[in-house]
């Protein structure tokens, strides 16, 4: 359970709105999407955040993301449902810095975080907020990390979890919804396909969907990365962000951060540039972004060894571009060769294992220094989404074995 200082009220969540039209919602009941399709967002008495509560508050609690719980729509300490997840390293990469020319290159690693990932923060609030609505059962389609999460998550608040993967997700995630008891099934096809099924599970036995955007609080556990990130460099940005955006949920969710904390006036007026990575096998995004569309269109054939980014067509597509263009940010495409490159350049380099999402942001990087897009004063910071043991398949091992007593040959 989380604590609750003395006057204030918990959270300051005062209503939805929709994403796209700006109807707005009862935050009091459980809600989908919008009438016209689009995400609801949560929206906060950012007034009453500011008497209540400032960064100097802040830094005296906890160091987990419920720090936060003025900006998150969890209405009591009583509901919060936690695995201590929150305040991931900002790690400096002085070695691989130099190789890319980029001397301020930090890496936030999410792959600390309870289930390996990410997606633990989206996890942990959605699941706190869905127990105090009274949700009791739990549908989702995945391409593995979040099905994990939202799994453990709704295990350790006693909700059922019915969760559908594409056959080839990664064996982990499998083995981590398995666990913790969710009806777990297998399509095949990618998340679209594992979506179908999914929402027959919410329209046929009384499942409230949680897939991604279709519920407005896994957003918000996902905004706390630009809290934390925000908080790391003493209430300011850096001049760049690289995110591996796939339903985009976490680049959605730091712009949001940034939009509220601006607001707040606990930054300045700078915005960093967003940029939106993805694998050239599934690039529905770069193409909208170099189309400056408001909209994507659904990418046909997709496949990446970055199988956590393999999103056809994301329901906040306009969401993720509206942040690309607000911040003069970009969106970049990478192959699977030079994300597999990256991977194993970072851990040799700087002894940091990351996933292949996480991976595809490093060889971006080098890609936008190339072209000078990146610059060599920028101060970038680069989202691991992941730890790299998720995905052991993404190595290949070879290594002689010796017999006992024999000693390792001399170079």
């Amino acid at each position: 359970m989380v604590s609750q200082e003395k006057g204030g009220r918990f959270s300051y969540l005062d209503h939805l709105d929709c994403g796209r039209c700006a109807k707005t919602y009862d935050a009091d009941v459980p809600q989908g999407l919008c009438g016209c399709g689009a995400p609801l967002l949560a929206r906060y008495d950012l007034d009453g955040v500011a008497a209540a509560c400032s960064p100097q508050r802040i830094g005296s609690r906890s160091p987990d993301l419920w720090r936060y719980h003025e900006l998150l729509p969890v209405s009591c300490p009583e509901a919060v449902v936690t695995l201590g997840e929150g305040m991931t390293p900002l790690v400096p990469l002085v070695r691989l810095g130099v190789e890319l020319d980029l001397p301020q290159l930090f890496m936030k690693d999410e792959g600390l975080l309870p289930t390996g990932t990410f997606k633990a923060r989206g996890a942990t609030v959605g699941i706190s907020r869905a127990r105090e609505l009274g949700v009791k059962r739990i549908a989702m389609p995945t391409n593995g990390n979040a099905g994990a999460a939202w799994a453990s998550y709704g295990a350790r608040a006693g909700l059922e979890s019915l969760i559908v993967m594409p056959v080839d997700a990664p064996n982990i995630p499998r083995a981590e919804c398995a666990i913790a008891g969710s009806r777990l099934y297998l399509v095949d096809g990618l998340i679209g396909d594992a979506g179908a099924v999914a929402a027959g599970a919410v329209a046929n036995q009384g499942y409230t969907d949680v897939s991604t955007l279709k519920e407005p609080y896994r957003l918000e556990g996902k905004k706390t990365m630009g809290l934390e990130l925000f908080e790391q460099l003493g209430w300011r940005v850096p001049d760049v962000i690289l995110y591996p955006t796939g339903g985009g949920v976490g680049l959605i969710g730091i712009y949001k951060a940034l939009q509220e904390c601006m607001q707040l006036g606990w930054i300045g007026p700078k915005l960093p540039r967003l940029v939106a990575v993805q694998a050239s096998g599934c690039a529905p995004i770069v193409k909208a972004w170099e189309e400056r569309a408001e909209v994507s269109l659904a990418w046909a054939n997709a496949s990446t060894i970055a199988f956590g980014i393999t999103v056809p067509k994301a329901l906040g597509d306009f969401l993720i571009l509206r942040a690309l263009y607000a911040t003069e940010g970009c969106a970049i495409a990478v192959d699977d060769s030079d994300i597999l490159a990256a991977q194993a350049r970072l851990a040799a380099l700087e002894g940091a294992f990351v996933c292949p999402e996480g991976a595809a942001c490093f060889a971006a990087a080098q890609k936008l220094r190339a072209s000078e897009w990146l610059r060599r004063s920028d101060e970038v910071v680069v989202f691991n989404t992941g730890t790299g043991i998720l995905y052991p398949d993404t190595v290949r091992v070879e290594a002689p074995v010796l017999g006992k007593g024999e000693a390792a040959p001399l170079n």
